[in-house]
């Protein structure tokens, strides 16, 4: 095989894969976010999961694409890990459609689309139909990409080194392994198709051989996802686990089925070319391993998580309501339930204010993750007591019971307050880290604060308010005291500031975390005064 040759399988490759970008692309620019919007919301029932999947990987021509915005969702807590399943399978079913579409051997037109396409992309002002141009631009120079490959591999059919090397792929297994490491390094399996169909059109390779390479080439797949999901979150991990083992489980299965039946030339007999019987058992591939995993598919979720177990940091956020029941009952019955649930927000709004103190004093990314994302279980919790509480006020009740039920209703929404200002602390330390700068000599004066706030939020969770004087006193004493402490540090930094000892930008962050301690030292104040006038407690007990 020339140089020459070389080149041209190079070059035919590349523009497979440039045109395959660019009908990618101008479906999104088409689309707009509908793809995403789609994704989002129709995933909660599993057989409209599949062909969601299914539908959109076959219009933007890739399951990396897909299985990677599914990784996405996951990470970002927009989508669960049984939802994503289901997307993931039909995504592997909508991969097939490449290679459909390159057995109906369009390419002797395919400078005909990419001039079109080109035409409507290029001089044509309309948005929506440059989009469409792009679209048929790029499914044309994927076709002459195609050809140009096909041509290059034509001297093959000679080579003896080629020869030897395809007769050494009779081994399943390493069959299995040239497919899968070869499909990982360009990531793309549609494009490893492809090819494969390139070589057994120019009688480079048999259906026996290339079906291994085939199931490799699903295993293969897995990387590009696998690559989105490093710096995601332990479930997104187990995203890839998911489609890792789909294609793991269905190469196993199509495995023993050849052993068992004569699938080689049952495809071969409903074929009319090499490369639509490659294409035919890709779709056979996907679709079987669909349908015999489809019954099972939540059970992978759950072995994805034996095989990445959940932390006791993810057993802290997994979003739920303990106490309150699913459906509304007497009142008097239900404000107990409804009690134990703020316990449980208070506790978390009394941790995240604290981290996010000691988080001024040594920033740590890790620290500032966990109070981000616990604010949002702050937030889930905090609507979920709110509504509850919304219908349960609509039935009769008596005037004491209705009393109790606003004050938690108030205190609830306190709550919520202070973990937005345990965000803002968290977000200044963040910042402060981010431009290099630190707090020296005001760190002094935070510790002091942080003492009166801690002291406030324990004395909340560990005694009755409207009992005990002196836990009641101190927050309300606490609150006062902060008041005058933080007016003299804010002259004391415009001190240090005016003597430039600290620089503008430092002045600014540190006014908007007294701003922020202020605000929750009022806010417990308030909470004390609703617990000591309501008699209601927030004490674990």
């Amino acid at each position: 095989m020339s140089i020459d040759n070389i080149l041209g399988l190079c070059a035919g490759l590349a523009l497979f894969l440039y045109g395959m970008h660019m009908m990618s692309e101008g479906l999104e620019l088409a689309a707009g976010n509908q793809m995403q919007k789609i994704l989002e919301k129709l995933t909660s029932n599993s057989f409209v999961g599949v062909l969601v999947g299914a539908s959109i990987t076959a219009v933007i021509q890739s399951s990396s694409a897909t299985t990677v915005m599914v990784v996405g969702f996951v990470n970002s807590g927009l989508m669960t890990l049984n939802q994503a399943v289901w997307i993931i399978m039909g995504a592997n079913i909508g991969t097939t459609i490449t290679g459909q579409l390159i057995a109906l051997d369009v390419g002797q037109i395919a400078p005909l689309f990419a001039l079109v396409g080109v035409v409507m992309a290029t001089f044509l002002k309309n948005k929506k139909i440059q989009s469409w141009g792009q679209i048929l631009a790029g499914l044309g120079i994927l076709f002459i990409g195609m050809n140009t490959m096909s041509g290059a591999m034509v001297p093959l059919r000679s080579n003896e080194t080629f020869i030897n090397l395809m007769t050494n792929l009779n081994s399943p297994l390493i069959a299995i392994v040239v497919g899968a490491v070869f499909t990982a390094i360009i990531q793309s399996s549609s494009a490893s198709v492809g090819i494969l169909q390139t070589l057994a059109k120019n009688g480079l390779i048999g259906l026996n051989q290339s079906s291994f390479i085939l199931f490799g080439q699903n295993i293969g797949t897995c990387i590009t996802a696998f690559l989105a999901s490093l710096g995601s979150n332990r479930n997104a991990k187990r995203t890839t686990i998911i489609h890792l083992m789909f294609n793991i489980i269905g190469t196993i299965i199509f495995v023993l089925l050849y052993t068992l039946l004569p699938v080689v030339s049952w495809i071969e007999s409903i074929s009319g070319s090499k490369a639509a019987e490659i294409a035919n058992l890709h779709t056979l591939f996907n679709v079987g391993t669909t349908l015999l995993l489809f019954p099972v598919g939540k059970y992978l979720a759950r072995l994805s998580e034996k095989i990445l177990p959940i932390t006791e940091d993810e057993k802290e956020n997994v979003k739920t309501v303990v106490y309150l029941p699913e459906n509304v009952t007497s009142p008097f019955m239900i404000i107990p339930n409804i009690r134990l649930e703020s316990i449980r927000l208070c506790e978390m709004v009394g941790k995240n204010i604290n981290r996010s103190l000691d988080l001024l004093n040594e920033y740590n990314e890790k620290l500032y993750k966990k109070i981000i994302d616990k604010e949002d279980y702050i937030n889930y919790l905090s609507s979920e007591i709110i509504n509850f509480i919304g219908k349960t006020s609509t039935e009769t009740m008596q005037v004491q019971d209705s009393e109790v039920l606003h004050t938690i209703f108030n205190i609830t929404a306190k709550l919520e307050r202070i973990g937005n200002h345990a965000v803002n602390i968290a977000r200044s330390s963040y910042e402060l880290n981010d431009k290099k700068m630190a707090f020296v000599e005001e760190m002094n004066e935070i510790k002091e604060l942080e003492l009166l706030i801690s002291e406030s939020v324990r004395y909340i969770g560990e005694a009755d308010l409207f009992k005990d004087k002196k836990a009641y006193n101190y927050i309300k004493d606490a609150e006062n005291k902060l008041d005058d402490l933080t007016k003299i540090y804010r002259n004391n930094q415009m001190k240090r500031l005016q003597k430039k000892e600290c620089t503008i930008e430092a002045c600014v962050l540190y006014s908007r975390v007294l701003i922020d301690v202020e605000r929750v030292s009022d806010y417990f104040a308030e909470i004390a005064k609703l617990c000591k006038e309501y008699q209601i407690s927030f004490k674990n007990n």
